[in-house]
C-alpha cells in the first residue's frame, strides 16, 4: 500500500510541475487524470505520465519496470521518454529526431521471417474476459515462431522492441498511459504500430500490435485475428 500512495504521490508531484509550467495543458494518467482517463483529447496539447509500470513487478521486486511520459499534440504523441531505474537504462524520441537509448541511436531489429521473431505480448490480468481470446492467441504464436515473452510492462515492451530486443509485440487491452510513452520511440526506430482489429494506432483504450517491419506485423496478425 504504502508504494502504491507512493506512486501516487509522485503522479501529482509530476502533475503539478506540468499544470505551474503548462496551466493550459491536459494532464491523463492512471492515477490523477482531467475528464476522461483513457482518452487523449482531440486538439492541444495533452502530457500522459505513468509514473510506475509495472506496479506488480515493482511489489514483488523484478526489476521490470518503468516511468514514463509523453506529450501528445492533437492526440498524437511528439515527445517520449522512458526510464527503468534498476538496470540503468533510458529511453527517448521526438518525431523527426529519431530514437535514443542512453545517449545511442537505436533502431528495430532486422529479424524478417516470423519462425525466428521474439514476440513480446502483455496478460490481460486486469480484463480477464479476455483471458481465453488471449491463451488461444497465445497457443498459436508459441506454435509458429521463436518464442514469446511477458514482461508485465507495457512501455518497456515497446522499448525492447524499439531497440531489437523483440520483434514484436501485442496486447488485447492498454490504456493509453501503458503504450504513450513508446509510441514514438518505436516508429523513430523504424517499427510500425497498429491496431488488432486494424487501422492505426490511437490514444484510447484498446489493443496495441506493433513489429519491426510491416510484412512482420502482418505476420503476427495473421496469428492472432
Amino acid at each position: 500500500m504504502h508504494s502504491l500512495l507512493e506512486t501516487a504521490r509522485r503522479a501529482a508531484d509530476a502533475a503539478a510541475v506540468i499544470r505551474k509550467r503548462h496551466p493550459d495543458h491536459a494532464i491523463i494518467a492512471e492515477e490523477i487524470h482531467d475528464g476522461d482517463p483513457v482518452a487523449t483529447p482531440p486538439s492541444g496539447p495533452a502530457w500522459i505520465i505513468d509514473p510506475l509500470d509495472g506496479t506488480t513487478n515493482f511489489l514483488h521486486g523484478y526489476p521490470m519496470h518503468a516511468s514514463s511520459v509523453a506529450l501528445a499534440i492533437g492526440g498524437i504523441p511528439a515527445v517520449e521518454a522512458v526510464s527503468c531505474a534498476p538496470m540503468g537504462e533510458r529511453w527517448w524520441a521526438a518525431r523527426g529526431e529519431g530514437a535514443w537509448k542512453n545517449g545511442a541511436s537505436i533502431k528495430v531489429s532486422q529479424v524478417e521471417g516470423i519462425r525466428r521473431a521474439l514476440i513480446a505480448t502483455g496478460f490481460p490480468f486486469k480484463t480477464q474476459h479476455l483471458l481465453g481470446e488471449h491463451s488461444a492467441q497465445l497457443v498459436r504464436v508459441l506454435g509458429a515462431t521463436g518464442g514469446v515473452r511477458g514482461g508485465g510492462a507495457a512501455a518497456m515492451d515497446l522499448c525492447y522492441l524499439a531497440d531489437a530486443r523483440f520483434d514484436a509485440f501485442w496486447e488485447l487491452f492498454l490504456n493509453s498511459w501503458d503504450f504513450a510513452a513508446g509510441w514514438v520511440i518505436v516508429e523513430e526506430a523504424g517499427g510500425v504500430l497498429g491496431q488488432v482489429e486494424g487501422g492505426p494506432l490511437r490514444l484510447t483504450s484498446g489493443t496495441v500490435i506493433g513489429a519491426n517491419s510491416p510484412v512482420m506485423k502482418a505476420a503476427l496478425h495473421d496469428l492472432i485475428e
